[in-house]
């Protein structure tokens, strides 16, 4: 399965058995999609398809991938329980996050993640219960990012407890102040679907990323290659950025088609060094993606949000997922070039 995530990466359109399958590529019906917390200093990247009028579609029961047809998308094994943390990182609060997610696991036959039942715990940027951050401000709704966070790290690791850390806003450094909390609190992997553009200060926030054992997932944006504009903290040399693929059920041997989202985010670092794990001559410096999983809001996955069912896509649906999949076979300890070794 990993071996997919990094073939997508570069860009491959295939099966599992190397067979191109563009046709059924082609043929994915285009919805309208709009994204839902842009109105800080860091955005999230999350999509969520909307209507004609450019509201939010809702459905009275799930629509779009659900957990199961992401285990079977990516041949997981649901039974392991590698007791393994995944760390959301987001910004403002989250008032229904606990009965929310206790929806979506429920619809999916997914062990119970209660705060309640000590899986799931809830805390601010500084690792504490309270007092936690004020709710988002109208136009900048986080919660849609944080359910999709909680809802793909379960789908990919229902045996994995969960963490989500809220940061006081998305105009400070709260975001990035959250991920040292998350290192603190025993995480075994950290999601971020979130980022800016990389400019000349990120040296300066590298620190808050290198966490060596605690392996730390980044989205790579949702506008394609940007070249050398890039998010950051996705060039960060101490993460693993996570790019987006087209992903629809197929007659195939893999039962799914799967391909390069044209619109998930690559670029080219202009302040990180090249890791020695990168060879290619396409960037002198940092380069993302490193690896990719389902982000097209066409292919959307089922999210359960506010008491409703939504479609939502994006890589900020790819890097929870992944950093879920790297959890759940025992991997949270591995460094950034190990995927492409593998």
């Amino acid at each position: 399965m990993l071996c997919v995530l990094a073939a997508c990466a570069q860009g491959h359109r295939t099966d599992d058995s190397g067979d191109r399958q563009d046709d059924d590529l082609n043929q994915i019906t285009q919805h309208p999609s709009a994204t839902v917390c842009a109105g800080g200093r860091w955005t999230c990247f999350a999509r969520v398809q909307v209507d004609d009028s450019h509201r939010i579609k809702n459905f009275a029961s799930p629509s779009g991938l659900g957990a199961t047809d992401l285990a079977s998308a990516y041949k997981l094994d649901t039974s392991l329980a590698p007791n393994a943390t995944i760390a959301i990182v987001d910004a403002y609060n989250y008032p229904k996050a606990d009965s929310d997610l206790a929806k979506y696991r429920t619809q999916y036959g997914l062990p119970p993640c209660t705060v309640a039942n000590g899986c799931f715990k809830i805390v601010n940027q500084n690792g504490q219960t309270s007092p936690l951050p004020s709710n988002a401000p109208a136009g900048d709704d986080w919660t849609v990012e944080s359910a999709l966070d909680l809802d793909m790290a379960s789908a990919a690791c229902p045996h994995c407890k969960l963490i989500l850390v809220e940061a006081q806003d998305d105009q400070s450094d709260g975001l990035y102040i959250a991920n040292n909390a998350a290192a603190s609190l025993g995480a075994t992997v950290i999601s971020n679907s979130w980022g800016g553009p990389e400019d000349s200060s990120v040296s300066s926030y590298e620190t808050y990323f290198n966490h060596p054992g605690i392996a730390i997932f980044v989205a790579s944006g949702d506008a394609g290659n940007t070249g050398s504009s890039p998010d950051y903290p996705s060039t960060s040399a101490h993460v693993i950025a996570v790019g987006g693929t087209s992903l629809v059920k197929a007659s195939n041997t893999r039962g799914w088609t799967e391909g390069a989202w044209s619109s998930g985010g690559s670029s080219c670092s202009q302040n990180i060094a090249k890791p020695s794990f990168q060879t290619s001559t396409a960037c002198s410096k940092r380069m993302t993606a490193d690896i990719a999983a389902v982000g097209d809001p066409n292919t959307g996955v089922a999210v359960y949000n506010n008491g409703g069912w939504t479609i939502v896509g994006g890589t900020s649906a790819s890097s929870p997922f992944a950093a879920g999949v790297y959890a759940a076979y025992g991997l949270g300890s591995t460094a950034p070039g190990w995927a492409y070794s593998n």
